[in-house]
C-alpha cells in the first residue's frame, strides 16, 4: 500500500498484513479520493475502522486538518502510530482504541463533528446501517460532510436522513458516498 497523492505521495504504508484486516486496494482508494477531492482540504476526518490508517493518512497527505483514527484492535493502532511517526504527521492525528459504538458515543460526548467519515468495517459485521443511524442521531456529520462506505456488492443500505451522493463498484466491492439530505 502506498500513499497515492499529496505531500506524502509514493510513501509506503505498513500494515497491509495485519491479521483480521482487509486493506483497501490502491486503485479503490485513488478512485474514492478523486470523488471527494473537493471536501478534503482542512477537513476533520473520522476513519472509524482504521486498520492500517490507509484512508486517513491519504486525507492528511492531501490537506486534511485532523484525522481521528479508531480501531478496536490495539495492533492496528500501533501500526497506525508507526506510520504517522514515520510520515511526521502524528500531531495532526488522534488515535482511539474503542469498539465503534463506544467511539461514536465518545465523539458525541466531546462534541466532535466530522467533514468526512470513512466506514470500512469487516464485511461480516453488517453494521453500516446501524452506524449511519448513530452518526445522524448523534449529529456527528457537518452540514456539507460526506460518509464513505465500503462494502460487498450484495449489501444494501438506506437512511432516511442521508442521500446517496456517489456510488462505484470495483469487482466484489462497492463504495457508497452519502451526504445529508432527504431520503435515499
Amino acid at each position: 500500500m502506498k500513499v497515492i497523492s499529496g505531500k506524502l505521495k509514493g510513501r509506503s504504508i505498513i500494515g497491509y498484513d495485519i491479521s483480521g484486516t482487509r486493506p483497501t486496494m490502491d486503485r479503490v482508494k485513488e478512485s474514492v479520493y478523486a470523488m471527494i477531492q473537493d471536501y478534503i482540504l482542512n477537513a476533520t476526518i473520522l476513519d472509524l475502522f482504521a486498520g492500517s490508517g490507509n484512508y486517513g493518512i491519504e486525507g492528511l497527505s492531501n490537506g486534511a486538518k485532523l484525522v481521528y483514527f479508531n480501531d478496536k484492535n490495539k495492533k492496528c493502532l500501533n501500526v497506525i502510530r508507526e506510520n504517522l511517526v514515520n510520515f511526521n504527521i502524528l500531531e495532526d492525528s488522534v488515535l482511539t482504541n474503542m469498539d465503534y459504538k463506544e467511539a461514536l458515543n465518545y465523539y458525541k460526548n466531546k462534541h466532535i463533528k466530522f467533514d468526512l467519515v470513512f466506514l470500512d468495517p469487516p464485511y461480516k459485521m453488517s453494521v453500516i446501517n446501524e452506524i449511519l443511524s448513530i452518526i445522524i442521531a448523534h449529529d456527528l456529520l457537518n452540514d456539507n460532510g460526506l460518509i464513505i462506505c465500503e462494502m460487498t456488492n450484495n449489501e444494501e443500505y438506506c437512511s432516511n436522513e442521508l442521500v446517496l451522493y456517489k456510488e462505484r463498484t470495483y469487482g466484489d466491492k462497492r463504495v457508497l458516498i452519502y451526504r445529508k439530505g432527504e431520503k435515499c
